[in-house]
């Protein structure tokens, strides 16, 4: 081994080690992720409740729609019951919600289908208690694909409305 290898190698050791001990200057100021232990819940995470994170993964942040149709299916009004509770639970949030579709048709039919998506879902959740002020409607239309391929499976996933969480500003 030459000479620079063995320096490279020392460096490394010593800076994983460094590493290892977050608090060894003992001021208190670290923050252990694992401190939460087994079922523990860290705040701002996916298993927070009260988070954005928890909002979009255990929640569901986006309902799907059939082709040229802004009507909520089963399964996208059991998502939109679940981000409802969630908004009423945590008043400290709005949500924009944005329109899609896929890249079949013209822009300004795309655009006016988004904006039919966003609203179903923008007066579902008034329907169910979430206050209007709180939400905000945008179509995208087809300008924000999640997938890019001529096929229905990625027309399929293009053929939504999410629903975006944002903290209210607070004055």
């Amino acid at each position: 081994m030459t000479y620079l290898s063995k320096t490279f190698i020392l460096v490394a050791g010593l800076t994983l080690s460094a590493c290892s001990q977050p608090d060894r200057f003992g001021d208190g100021n670290t923050t252990d992720l694992n401190a939460a232990g087994a079922g523990g819940v860290v705040a701002g995470s996916a298993s927070d409740p009260t988070s954005p994170l928890y909002f979009q993964q255990a929640v569901g942040d986006r309902v799907l729609f059939a082709v040229d149709q802004s009507t909520l299916s089963p399964t996208a009004m059991a998502t939109l019951d679940g981000q409802a509770r969630w908004l009423m639970t945590n008043v400290e949030y709005n949500g924009i919600i944005e329109g899609h579709a896929d890249e079949q048709g013209t822009r300004e039919y795309n655009l006016a289908l988004g904006a039919r998506r966003a609203n179903a879902v923008s007066e579902y959740l008034i329907g169910k208690g979430v206050s209007p002020a709180r939400l905000k409607v945008i179509s995208y239309g087809k300008e924000r694909p999640l997938e890019i391929c001529s096929e229905e499976s990625c027309y399929a996933k293009n053929r939504r409305a999410v629903t975006v969480i944002s903290a209210v500003p607070t004055s």
